[in-house]
C-alpha cells in the first residue's frame, strides 16, 4: 500500500508535471501531441495498479466512462457559454463518489476527448493536468466536501485553482522561461474568465451534487466499488 502511495505522487506530483515542462522547453510546443499522450499513458497506471478486484474494478472503468462522456457532452452543450461548463462539477463529483484516482481520469480524459471537439493544442496537456489535479483531491478531501459549503467553496475554488493553472502554460507559451511579472498581468486579464469558472461551478454543483450523488452512491454500495 506505502509503495503504491508513493507511485501515486510521484506519478501526479512530480512526473506528469515534468512531462508537460519537458514538451513546452525542448520540444517548444510542437509535440503537443506526443505530450498529451505521455500525460495520458501516465494518468493510466496508478487505476491498472490497483487493479485488484476484477469484478468492483470493471464497474468502476463503466461508471467512470459515463461520467467522462457526461462531461464531455457538457462541455459541448455549453459552447455558447465560455468559461460555463458543468465539466468540474462532474469531475469533482467522480473524485467524491469514487476516489481520488477516477477524479483525475476523469479530468485528464474529459480535457483530452472534448477537445477533438474544441481543438487539440498544446493547452491540451495542461488541461489534464489541470482538471485531473481538481479531482484527484476532491478524493482526497470527499469526507469534508461531503458538507454542502464546503463542497460548493471547493467548486469556487476549483475555478482560481484552474485559472491559475492554465495562467502558466499562457506564461510559458509567450516567453521561453517563466515570468511572475508577465503571469500576474494574465492573472488580472484573465479575471473576469475566472470569476465565470467559479460561478458555473458552484450553480453546477447546486444542479447536480444531490441527484447525482444519490445514484453514485447507490451505485456504490451495489457494485462494493
Amino acid at each position: 500500500m506505502k509503495s503504491r502511495t508513493y507511485i501515486r505522487i510521484f506519478l501526479y506530483f512530480i512526473l506528469i508535471p515534468a512531462v508537460i515542462l519537458v514538451g513546452i522547453h525542448i520540444f517548444q510546443d510542437r509535440k503537443y501531441a506526443f505530450v498529451t499522450l505521455a500525460v495520458a499513458i501516465c494518468s493510466c497506471i496508478p487505476p491498472f495498479i490497483g487493479y485488484e478486484k476484477r469484478s468492483a474494478d470493471t464497474g468502476r472503468i463503466v461508471v467512470l466512462a459515463v461520467l467522462t462522456a457526461l462531461a464531455v457532452i457538457g462541455r459541448a452543450a455549453f459552447v455558447f457559454l465560455p468559461g460555463f461548463k458543468p465539466v468540474t462539477a462532474i469531475v469533482i463529483l467522480t473524485g467524491m463518489y469514487l476516489g481520488a484516482e477516477s477524479g483525475f481520469l476523469c479530468g485528464a480524459f474529459s480535457a483530452l476527448l472534448s477537445n477533438f471537439l474544441f481543438g487539440q493544442g498544446p493547452w491540451t496537456p495542461l488541461q489534464m493536468f489541470s482538471w485531473g489535479m481538481i479531482g484527484f483531491f476532491a478524493g482526497i478531501l470527499a469526507n469534508c466536501l461531503a458538507r454542502h459549503k464546503i463542497l460548493l467553496l471547493y467548486g469556487a475554488f476549483s475555478g482560481i485553482l484552474y485559472s491559475v493553472l492554465m495562467d502558466v502554460w499562457s506564461v510559458l507559451w509567450f516567453e521561453d522561461a517563466f515570468s511572475w511579472k508577465r503571469y500576474v498581468a494574465m492573472f488580472l486579464v484573465s479575471l473576469t474568465s475566472t470569476v465565470m469558472y467559479m460561478v458555473s461551478n458552484v450553480v453546477f454543483l447546486l444542479l447536480l451534487a444531490k441527484p447525482f450523488g444519490e445514484k453514485l452512491s447507490r451505485i456504490q454500495k451495489k457494485y462494493h466499488l
